[in-house]
């Protein structure tokens, strides 16, 4: 069956994809950390002049068409920064799935090659057996194979939908702005 060496190989193997993972999931972390302290930064400052600028305002119509002024850009940003944190999110799970799939991939050789070897020193008239055995490898094989496919489709119909309703928040956000500007 195994031999020492093939075991030892596999092992090395888990253990340089456990590494390759975990920097991948920490590299995921320090791009969630930059952009919140970046949102942050960016938050405090504008909050710093908004402060300002409410303070100058000279009457209760020219406050109102500040705040109104003030939304739209809320709301594009906080879609923009929604959209950095899919991203970041999307491309560290892609890691993970590539890793996976290669996982995949390879116990499905290493399994097909032991079931080779099995075949080949089966006893006489075990043909049948071995036959239904590899059919049903290959069954499953083609089972994962459409899992994976309807997975990336879900995660592209998710990421349109994201988009969508990225959109349109920012779009109604213009609207609710315009009319307040109006009305101001």
């Amino acid at each position: 069956m195994l031999t020492p060496e093939q075991i030892l190989a596999a092992q090395k193997a888990h253990v340089e994809t456990l590494f390759g993972l975990t920097t991948k999931a920490f590299e995921g972390v320090e791009k969630l950390v930059d952009l919140n302290v970046t949102a942050s930064k960016l938050a405090l400052q504008e909050a710093a002049e908004t402060a300002q600028t409410v303070m100058s305002a000279k009457d209760a119509q020219e406050l109102l068409a500040l705040q109104a002024a003030l939304f739209q850009p809320l709301a594009e940003k906080t879609a923009a920064y929604s959209r950095h944190l899919y991203d970041i999110t999307a491309a560290t799970g892609a890691e993970f799935g590539k890793a996976f799939e290669g996982q995949v991939s390879d116990a499905q050789k290493k399994f097909l090659a032991v079931v080779d070897n099995a075949a080949r020193n089966a006893p006489a008239g075990s043909e049948t057996a071995v036959a239904v055995f590899k059919s049903a490898v290959a069954a499953g094989n083609n089972a994962l194979e459409s899992v994976q496919k309807a997975v990336k489709q879900a995660a592209d119909v998710a990421e349109a939908n994201f988009n969508a309703v990225a959109s349109q928040a920012v779009n109604a956000s213009k609207a609710t702005t315009g009319r307040a500007k109006r009305a101001a």
